[in-house]
């Protein structure tokens, strides 16, 4: 709110002041009395912003006459008022409405009114851009992350006590993936306000030798793009290529230098498309607001990669398989804590896939994947010779079925543990060819590794003067055996249609699971809109 207007609002404030020589007094006691109760009555319903009032015997932080409340107000009012920059719904925060209630506060009564009214959107305001704006788990089934939520009390305690503006500030994540998010989007809203990337691409597929109009389209948007520099030429020639190459490893596409549909499709985006991508990733950064480990592994699902990252800085990365796109199968978002690796891992396969798969096949041929064990409720190996399979459901299957260790074991010769509700863990795999894919979405939920030894070497070195040497000799034992980790590592496995190198430009994926769209129909639901296209 620009100081005229503050002023111009205190001016017809309607308060009863009398004039010390230090300044302004306190109102008369009735009038004192009068804006208490008012706080009182409005607050009630909201146990935070009662019990802060109550602490703080009723007195006012944003609507009383001193050069704090002033700069109290201020910075609200400008921070709701650009709320929109975070990718937030500024209709939930009601400016127009908070800034007509303050002209109209001429009596104590309504001054209390409005000291609880700018309360309320302060504290939805601040754990908005804090945390995010939704309970993740709401949104979808998959999504198993807990936001790390603040005590709301703690935010009306902590703006007293600050510089204000700094304040509302220090309320978005500071953490590096965030800052380059934001100025991503203001980027993409600079170039959708001045009209984006010109034509799309109209063809099926380009490659090298081409010429024509649509090889001149391709040319043109990847030059938009900032992938080639401009030239009159009408041939996919060999810088043609490369930019297309390029376009195709920093977008999750196999980099063949072919503009094949897929490829096509991803050039065609919009830049109001990117933008959702970014916004959505913005409110994910949000509900991982929280330190996450100055070593700790980070799983992208839709980047279908693993990394290890010491002091925000990727020193190891592989390929991953994630879960297929079905309803049950989809690979979970949560963050838990590695604690140990098997080598020589059991699988003790887990029921829903030993009585969905496995027990149709036993029905059929009792001596079918015979390499796996079945196991009764003492502990022994079942004859299974001696079993009618006919006779059991999926309710009523008695038995475990258990693989030993054993280079065909469908865990591999590894597994990395951080035990939780969900039954997930990374691992190796014998189905090596499927690393070559594309799109990588081929488990029943769990994170195969196309490098597990050198992730294990790596895990290991903190602990062991011969990582490498140790995890072979305790691989050819044959054994499963559990390797404690001296130091447990976070885990967090994610999933970010939009994320951040520290150089180069930002990573687009493909949105697998349909997940980043359900959000944003959620954010939308809420209010958020492209600025873009606002109008």
């Amino acid at each position: 709110m620009p100081m005229t207007i503050i002023r111009r609002y205190l001016a017809g404030a309607g308060l009863c002041l009398a004039m010390t020589a230090g300044g302004f007094a306190m109102p008369a006691q009735a009038e004192v009395t009068a804006f208490k109760q008012a706080v009182a009555e409005a607050a009630a319903r909201d146990a935070d912003i009662a019990g802060f009032y109550r602490d703080t015997n009723y007195q006012p932080i944003w609507t009383g006459t001193d050069a704090d409340d002033l700069a109290r107000r201020q910075a609200l009012l400008k921070a709701i008022e650009t709320a929109d920059d975070h990718g937030l719904p500024v209709a939930r925060y009601d400016f127009d409405r908070l800034y007509s209630q303050l002209r109209a506060a001429h009596t104590p009564r309504a001054l209390g009114m409005a000291e609880v009214a700018l309360s309320k959107a302060f504290l939805s305001y601040a754990r908005d851009l804090q945390t995010g704006v939704f309970v993740p788990t709401q949104l979808d089934e998959g999504i198993k992350r807990e936001a790390p939520r603040r005590d709301r009390r703690s935010y009306l305690t902590n703006l007293i006590a600050s510089e204000p503006n700094g304040y509302m500030r220090s309320l978005a994540p500071h953490t590096p993936e965030y800052v380059r998010l934001f100025k991503e989007k203001l980027r993409l809203e600079h170039i959708a306000l001045a009209g984006g990337w010109g034509p799309t691409v109209q063809a099926n597929k380009l490659e090298p030798g081409d010429r024509g109009t649509a090889v001149i389209a391709l040319r043109d948007r990847l030059v938009a793009l900032d992938y080639l520099q401009r030239s009159a030429t009408a041939e996919y020639d060999t810088a043609l290529k490369k930019a297309v190459q390029a376009f195709q490893l920093d977008h999750g596409l196999e980099a063949d230098g072919i503009a094949g549909a897929s490829t096509i499709s991803e050039i065609n985006r919009s830049p109001e498309d990117r933008l959702k991508s970014i916004m959505v990733a913005m409110e994910r950064e949000r509900w991982l607001n929280k330190p996450r480990g100055e070593r700790h592994i980070l799983v992208n699902l839709t980047d279908f990669h693993a990394r290890i990252v010491d002091h925000d800085r990727v020193t190891f990365m592989t390929r991953s398989v994630i879960g297929k796109n079905r309803h049950d199968q989809r690979s979970p978002e949560f963050s838990d804590v590695m604690e140990h690796m098997v080598i020589n891992p059991t699988w003790n396969v887990p029921r829903s896939i030993a009585t969905k798969e496995y027990l149709p096949m036993l029905k059929r041929n009792p001596n079918a994947v015979s390499y796996l064990k079945l196991i009764d409720g003492r502990g022994r190996v079942v004859n299974r010779g001696a079993v009618d399979f006919n006779q059991f459901s999926a309710k009523s299957f008695p038995f475990d079925i258990k693989q030993p260790p054993s280079p065909r074991n469908a865990l591999g010769l590894v597994k990395f543990m951080f035990p939780n509700r969900h039954n997930i863990y990374l691992h190796d795999t014998p189905s090596k060819s499927l690393f070559a894919r594309e799109v990588r979405a081929f488990s029943h939920g769990c994170i195969r590794l196309q490098k597990p030894f050198e992730f294990a070497y790596n895990i290991l070195a903190r602990q062991e003067s011969d990582p490498k040497g140790f995890f072979h000799s305790t691989l050819k034992t044959g054994r499963e055996t559990q390797v404690d980790l001296d130091q447990p590592i976070p885990v967090h496995i994610i999933y970010r249609t939009a994320f951040t190198n520290a150089k180069g430009p930002v990573q687009y994926r493909r949105d697998i699971y349909g997940r980043d769209a359900k959000i944003w129909q959620a954010m939308v639901n809420e209010g958020v809109v492209l600025r873009s296209v606002q109008g």
